[in-house]
């Protein structure tokens, strides 16, 4: 084995590790795909020759340039009011797909990377690498071109951001089934009491149609909103089906072959608390939706 197939070998034992701090700053398996391979080109130029701790510099590595790309974003969302929905990671209802069990050990939902989404770049940062994934604020400092101390600032503050955002969801999975069966069942019906039923009365819907007109994009709060909201989605419920979305029973419309939607949903004492639809066509085509297929 020559210099370069070693190299290329150790960084396919950190590979899963890297996507899932890309995945969780950047709510894109997509992005992350792409900011692990910026870190892999990084590696191969650089060599590793006086790298020690080989998973600790790549995972620094990736998490430069994810926020790098936290900050483009940002810029390009500067003067944008629109509702952003992370991309999930969507399994069959049955069983985690092995990729996305790796990716999604820490239990990371919708809801959860939403919140992430209201961070600063430097907050979500701080934040992932050291709340979740064990990074010293001494490593995560020159990152942010802060003192350590400054750093633990940063993640302190996103931490209370997180905790008093994202709902702690219910952990009984085939209640969860069976919660959002009954929605889909009331969706397809019509059914307006039933809807209600399910609904926590603060239930919060955030639906993303990227570039789409006609206001498709929107957040919705309140129950009886969010009703009516649902009801209009009784013309897709036909073509719904059971998927798990970031780990959690969740529903895929699509017809004809053609992704429509995901919506990924938060149940907290059996109501649902909140509903993330991404509905952006261009964003739905970057999915993998074939392990569905029957």
């Amino acid at each position: 084995m020559n210099d370069h197939e070693w190299l290329a070998a150790r960084f396919e034992e950190n590979r899963s590790h890297l996507r899932a701090v890309a995945y969780r700053m950047l709510g894109s398996l997509s992005e992350a795909d792409d900011a692990v391979q910026e870190a892999w080109l990084r590696l191969s130029r650089s060599g590793a020759d006086e790298v020690e701790n080989l998973g600790g510099w790549l995972t620094t590595v990736v998490g430069r340039v994810c926020l790098d790309q936290l900050r483009m974003r940002k810029a390009r969302r500067e003067d944008s009011l629109e509702v952003y929905v992370p991309e999930p990671l969507v399994s069959r209802p049955d069983a985690l797909d092995p990729e996305h069990e790796a990716l999604l050990a820490d239990s990371v939902g919708l809801a959860l990377l939403v919140v992430l989404e209201t961070l600063t770049p430097v907050e979500r940062l701080a934040f992932v690498l050291h709340d979740m994934f064990a990074v010293p604020f001494d490593e995560v400092a020159p990152l942010v071109d802060r003192t350590p101390a400054a750093a633990r600032q940063l993640a302190s503050r996103a931490r209370r951001r997180v905790q008093g955002a994202a709902p702690a969801p219910d952990t009984d999975l085939a209640r969860r089934r069976e919660v959002v069966d009954a929605f889909l069942a009331a969706s397809r019906g019509g059914d307006f009491e039933g809807l209600l039923a399910v609904l926590d009365p603060d239930v919060v819907l955030r639906a993303d149609a990227g570039g789409a007109p006609d206001g498709l994009s929107k957040l919705v709060r309140g129950a009886r909103a969010v009703v009516e909201q649902a009801l209009t989605f009784s013309r897709f419920a036909p073509f719904a089906r059971p998927a798990l979305v970031n780990g959690t029973p969740g529903l895929v419309t699509a017809q004809g072959g053609q992704p429509l939607s995901v919506l990924g949903f938060t149940i907290a004492h059996g109501k649902i608390v909140e509903i993330d639809i991404l509905a952006d066509l261009a964003r739905l085509s970057r999915l993998d939706l074939s392990i569905l297929d029957d």
